[in-house]
C-alpha cells in the first residue's frame, strides 16, 4: 500500500518568512496534494498573509509550476510573492 503523506520543505520568503520568523518550515501532507494546498495552509495559520494568495508564484525543486501541480515525498517548495519594490 503507498504511503499516504508526503514530507516537504517549503523555503519561506519574504511576508511568509516575516509570518514565521524562520527560513524554511517542514510539512507533511496527504499525498496528492497540490502545491497550491501549501499555500492555503500557511494563510490559514497566518491569515495576515491573505493578500499574498493570488498572486504568488509557486516553484517545486527550483523550477516555477502552476498552482495545481502534484507534489511528491521530498520536494522543496518556494512559494515567491512579489517583491516589493521602493
Amino acid at each position: 500500500m503507498p504511503n499516504s503523506a508526503i514530507t516537504i520543505t517549503i523555503k519561506l520568503f519574504a511576508a511568509y518568512q516575516e509570518a514565521y520568523g524562520v527560513p524554511e518550515l517542514v510539512m507533511e501532507l496527504p499525498n496528492g496534494t497540490p502545491v497550491s494546498a501549501v499555500c492555503d495552509r500557511l494563510i490559514s495559520e497566518h491569515p495576515e498573509l491573505s493578500k499574498w494568495r493570488d498572486i504568488t508564484r509557486f516553484g517545486i525543486n527550483l523550477i516555477f509550476v502552476e498552482p495545481d501541480t502534484l507534489l511528491k515525498d521530498g520536494d522543496e517548495v518556494v512559494l515567491i510573492p512579489p517583491v516589493s519594490g521602493g
